[in-house]
């Protein structure tokens, strides 16, 4: 049995999820499930640890290797579980001589450094991607921010740059590969440039890869933080076609006292500007956004703002945490919302998402658009809408005229 890789969390996890697969290939690895986890929340790590239970009860002999976020974080606690063999940290998943060294029986059982001491970050030569038709593509790795409710960055270590070269050159050879759309990752790649030589932006590597890149039919961003956004990704969000207009915005709340007992650097008026400025130079733009309902100390009028900011920014769909305190962070030692209260919160939070995405989707009706087929018959828009569209190959662009909405995709005929 070859082995499998089972994936938790952000598309920078679902990248290394292909790297992992890759290095435990080279090291001949075989009879094993590599379990890579989240750690952004503490649903998300109870998920994993009940999946990793799960699979040892339908496979007792199969071996089973956890890392990622949480196994950075909280060794300890996936070492301690009797279905764990081995426990790797981020930094560690990543090479084939840990995968290597635990097919010969020679690997210690917590295989954990400091993620800190790390100041650089390469790219990972990955051209496959399981059940994908666009390529994920790491430019950046942690995070120098310290959001009050975050453990990321300890997961992580502190920001570090794929070099521009190494980029373009990835770039080049998954567009050789056919990959129609490519969608730069990390986890915070708006930070992205400022360790290395001369400090390049985001917007200039976007710049650098649409110009030296010039097969590269799509180019998407991952999450990005809008505050950090420069003068050359704006100018390329006016002028580059090519740059796909959906910007998924890590907002997390519309109340200014709670981005600043959350330690963010932006304000509601910020996410609203940028929205607007966005809007002015792409009239198709499109928003979605992180929110985190019932933040400690929380009131409902405060909540209120979080709600009214999707109409006012315009945002057409967001994706809703629930707050957990995650140890060690300052905002577990706040006074705490009750978990019913952070539970409703949540559900409103996720109605007004699905109104809002219900009138972004009504509002594409009777609209041309090259959409990007994938498997099982969907495909996306420029601005990531979904598209019902049965009998198309995955992996072609598609000029479709959109007809209406069922449910939460558009329907199309072709044109």
């Amino acid at each position: 049995m070859t082995v499998e890789v089972l994936t938790f969390g952000c598309r920078l996890n679902a990248y290394e999820s292909e790297a992992i697969r890759n290095a435990a290939q080279a090291a001949q690895l075989r009879d094993c499930v590599v379990v890579n986890t989240c750690a952004v929340t503490a649903e998300a790590a109870r998920q994993s640890r009940q999946t990793i239970r799960r699979l040892k009860r339908k496979n007792p002999a199969r071996r089973v290797i956890v890392t990622g976020c949480a196994a950075q974080t909280e060794p300890q606690t996936y070492a301690a579980m009797a279905e764990v063999d081995a426990v790797l940290g981020n930094q560690e998943k990543l090479t084939a001589q840990a995968y290597a060294d635990f097919g010969a029986g020679a690997a210690e059982r917590i295989r954990v450094n400091d993620i800190m001491g790390l100041r650089e970050t390469a790219a990972h030569m990955v051209d496959h991607f399981e059940g994908k038709t666009r390529a994920f593509l790491q430019v950046q790795n942690g995070c120098d921010h310290r959001c009050t409710f975050c453990v990321i960055p300890y997961g992580r270590g502190n920001s570090r740059s794929v070099p521009m070269g190494a980029v373009i050159r990835e770039a080049q050879r998954l567009t050789d590969k056919g990959f129609a759309e490519i969608v730069l990752t990390g986890v915070d790649i708006t930070s992205y440039g400022a360790d290395l030589p001369g400090a390049p932006t985001l917007g200039t590597l976007v710049e650098k890869l649409l110009k030296l890149v010039p097969g590269m039919k799509r180019l998407r961003l991952s999450s990005i933080d809008s505050i950090e956004v420069d003068v050359a990704l704006m100018r390329a969000i006016a002028e580059e076609e090519r740059l796909m207009p959906h910007f998924h915005l890590s907002v997390q709340s519309g109340d200014d006292m709670i981005l600043k007992r959350m330690k963010r650097r932006h304000s509601r008026a910020d996410t609203i500007g940028f929205c607007e400025t966005v809007r002015r130079a792409r009239a198709d733009a499109a928003f979605s956004a992180d929110m985190i309902a019932g933040f400690p100390t929380e009131t409902e009028a405060m909540f209120e703002n979080s709600l009214s900011l999707v109409d006012e920014a315009g945002l057409s769909q967001l994706h809703v945490f629930p707050f957990s305190p995650r140890p060690g962070t300052p905002a577990a030692k706040m006074p705490q919302i009750p978990r019913a209260v952070i539970k409703e919160r949540a559900a409103r939070l996720r109605a007004k998402s699905e109104a809002a995405h219900a009138r972004h989707l009504d509002a594409l009706k009777g609209s041309r658009q090259l959409v990007l087929m994938e498997r099982g018959g969907i495909g996306h828009t420029p601005s990531f809408a979904s598209v019902a569209f049965d009998g198309a190959v995955a992996g072609t662009l598609l000029p479709l005229q959109i007809t209406g909405r069922a449910g939460p995709h558009l329907t199309a005929t072709p044109l």
